[in-house]
């Protein structure tokens, strides 16, 4: 059986002003900073062999300060990248027009290949998050691969895992530096490959945690 460790990065300076970021960044707040070192006191003894991010920097420092505290190196993998929300990349969440919101909005209730323009669809993200995912079987026999990404790429990869279209309703909160685990692994009462064992886990936060709304 492969377990593969699934972190949210820590919050940014956009989370708390509720500004889209999709595939643009912005750096950690010390409070995200903080984050980061919590999950990685959590994984410290879980016997992590791969730090693989995202290749955006908030993803990459929560990375690194996990790969430190693991004894890894740091592996950018872009499929990892967070959904590319077209023009409303870099635009603050309450100021969006009535056309704005409706696109954004989209992403989340179910619209089949919703669109926001010059962004991605779900179906997309999925498709290049489950290949990121399914790259780990290739690693040799023994490894626990941990992997850090984002809200929405991680929401979605669990929920197709689930067996959920990719851009099914959006029932799944991941908090910043939230932990998951996914397993693939050949069963008598599960179904063979990719499953669920844990989601969206804060346990180890001693602060509130946000998700990307602020709710």
């Amino acid at each position: 059986m492969l377990q593969v460790y699934l972190v949210r990065h820590g919050e940014t300076e956009w989370n708390a002003a509720r500004r889209i970021q999709g595939q643009s960044d912005s750096p950690l707040t010390a409070k995200g900073l903080y984050q980061a070192r919590q999950v990685a006191e959590r994984v410290r003894n879980e016997g992590i062999t791969h730090v693989i991010t995202s290749d955006l920097g908030r993803t990459r420092h929560t990375a690194q300060i996990i790969a430190d505290a693991c004894g890894c190196e740091v592996i950018n993998e872009p499929r990892l990248r967070e959904l590319h929300m077209g023009v409303l990349e870099e635009r603050v969440l309450d100021g969006l027009t009535g056309q704005e919101e409706i696109w954004r909005k989209q992403m989340v209730d179910g619209t089949p290949e919703g669109r926001i323009p010059e962004g991605e669809t779900m179906t997309e993200l999925a498709a290049r998050m489950r290949a990121a995912l399914d790259n780990c079987l290739q690693l040799p026999p023994g490894s626990k691969p941990l992997l850090v990404s984002h809200g929405i790429a991680l929401g979605c990869l669990i929920s197709t895992i689930l067996g959920l279209p990719a851009y099914a309703e959006r029932r799944l909160r991941l908090r910043n530096c939230s932990l998951s685990r996914v397993d693939h692994q050949q069963s008598a009462w599960l179904a063979n490959g990719w499953i669920v064992e844990t989601a969206g886990d804060v346990s180890h936060l001693d602060l509130p945690a946000l998700d990307e709304l602020q709710r």
